[in-house]
Order: structure tokens, then C-alpha cells, then sequence
């Protein structure tokens, strides 16, 4: 899923450790919600719903029509602001990679989105259906049911689920602290000969002497 260049998500700015919009965001999405409540009912019906989604994301109508029925959890055929925010954050966490970081911080209502049946425990075919939005690959998925299922029942209550986002956290941080120590372990030989010719490259000494040796 990828936000389209130019939309006004594209604008938004989604705090990276806790995955939130600022007060100053809020206040522009509340405003453009009103925008797309034309009915001025506070409420997004599914039409609007997919031409929102269908002007901001490359998703296909199938893929809106599941996000839809996921945030209008007790079937009343549209959404609040709340369910908004929610999937907005969503769209977001992935555009700029932070999935693990969002279904850590927001663990619960995640949750929530993904028991479809009100049951207190997912199973796999939940996560398949909305892999697109939180972009969990298939080996995570197979680990996930293999180390936090404890109780074997091929489903995850929500303290397994809760165990999964934590490690997944930790993973990500820990692949997060490995590329800033690559970065540290850079040669200072080669930083400072790529700061070099740099340099040159800026005050044109390489053409200089080229045009000098004709």
C-alpha cells in the first residue's frame, strides 16, 4: 500500500515513537472529515468511504471494501471520526515503515480490529486478510503462531498477542541500533575521502584541472 504523492495525507506528519498525529494535525483531519461528510451526518457511509481511500492510496476496491468492513465493526454501514483517526494512523505507520512500532503502541485497539467476531482471539486467517495494512510476512506470521500460541489452539488471545508485539519491538530495535552502529563503523579514511570529493565536486577542481591538462 503506498499514500499518493500530493494527497493530504501525504502532508501529515505521524510522531515516530508513539505513532500519533500532533494537536495541530488533529485539527486539519477533523476539518477535512468534515470536508468528506457531505451528508453532515459525522459519519463516513461506505461511497465516500472508498473514494477517500481511492483518492489517497493506490488500494484496489476489494482491499477498501475489507478495511471498511473492519472499522464498521457493529454493521451500521459507516464510520465515525474515531474509526478515521484510526485507519489514518494506520496508513501512515506504513508509509513511513513504522508497523511494528503502531501495533506495539496501539496493541489493544489493533486487536480489536482484528477479532472480527467478537471472539477475544484471532487466528491467522485475520492477519492474511489485513496483511496489506500492517504488512506482517508469512515467516512472521508461521513464528508468531509457533512461539506465542501457548495455548495451541491455532488462535491468539490478547496477552499472546500483547507477548508478540513486544517481541516484535524488541527485534525492531534491535535492527534499528545495528544500522546506527554500521553507520559508526564506517572508516573515517573513506568518509573523509568521500567528504573530498565532495569538496571538489562542489568548487569544480576536477573540471578545472581537466580544461588546464588540454
Amino acid at each position: 500500500m503506498k499514500l499518493k504523492q500530493g494527497s493530504f495525507l501525504w502532508y501529515l506528519y505521524l510522531d515516530k515513537l508513539y505513532c500519533l498525529l500532533s494537536v495541530r494535525n488533529v485539527k486539519a483531519l477533523v476539518q477535512y472529515f468534515h470536508l468528506l461528510d457531505v451528508h453532515r451526518k459525522k459519519t463516513l457511509n461506505d461511497v465516500l468511504f472508498y473514494h477517500f481511500l481511492h483518492h489517497v492510496t493506490d488500494l484496489k476496491r476489494n482491499q477498501i471494501t475489507i478495511v471498511f468492513n473492519m472499522l464498521d465493526w457493529n454493521a451500521v454501514g459507516e464510520i465515525g471520526f474515531d474509526q478515521f483517526y484510526m485507519l489514518v494512523c494506520i496508513l501512515l505507520a506504513q508509509e513511513n515503515h513504522l508497523e511494528e512500532q503502531f501495533i506495539f503502541r496501539h496493541s489493544r485497539p489493533v486487536f480489536e480490529l482484528l477479532d472480527l467476531d467478537g471472539e477475544l482471539k484471532i487466528g491467522p486467517s485475520n492477519f492474511h486478510m489485513y496483511n496489506f495494512l500492517f504488512n506482517i510476512k508469512k515467516q512472521q506470521l508461521r513464528d508468531l503462531y509457533h512461539d506465542f500460541d501457548i495455548t495451541g489452539d491455532c488462535r491468539l488471545n490478547y496477552k499472546e498477542f500483547k507477548l508478540f508485539t513486544i517481541f516484535s519491538m524488541d527485534k525492531y530495535q534491535e535492527s534499528q541500533k545495528a544500522v546506527r552502529e554500521e553507520k559508526k563503523a564506517l572508516p573515517k579514511n573513506k568518509v573523509s575521502q568521500v567528504n573530498v570529493s565532495q569538496r571538489e565536486s562542489l568548487l569544480g577542481i576536477n573540471d578545472f584541472e581537466s580544461n588546464y591538462n588540454c
